[in-house]
């Protein structure tokens, strides 16, 4: 387990907190995405939010995996993007009335604090101070 830490270390692999709450994220995505109308507005949303929600935690669990620095910094640079994409849905779907916003709030916040940790990953590796 020790030679496992420094290997990941040495590349910049994320922590496993990061992929623990990414999958929660994703978990929490699929129930919100259950509970969307079934109509042509919901049925989109169902989609994008489906597609970018569980593409967080897929992207850092493949960052995981990385050779490189560079190929990691890529990787958590596409969960990066994954993350702001879901951030922008939860929005849309609040604020556009699709569900109700006290539904929404904690999902909101949650994406928020992803796409903040993840910008400071991806700003330290693109800096080489990981």
């Amino acid at each position: 387990m020790g030679r496992l830490k420094t290997e990941e270390a040495q590349i910049g692999i994320a922590p496993k907190d990061i992929c623990e709450r990414t999958f929660a994220f994703s978990l929490r995505v699929i129930r919100l995405v259950a509970a969307l109308p079934n109509d042509t507005v919901g049925q989109m949303m169902s989609r994008q939010l489906a597609r970018s929600g569980c593409g967080v935690g897929a992207s850092v669990e493949e960052a995981r995996g990385a050779t490189t620095k560079k190929e990691y910094s890529r990787k958590m640079s596409i969960a990066l993007g994954e993350a702001r994409e879901t951030h922008y849905w939860l929005r849309l779907a609040s604020e556009g009335g699709v569900l109700p916003r006290k539904k929404l709030e904690s999902l909101i916040a949650e994406a928020d604090e992803i796409v903040r940790i993840l910008v400071s990953i991806v700003k330290r590796t693109r800096n080489g101070s990981v």
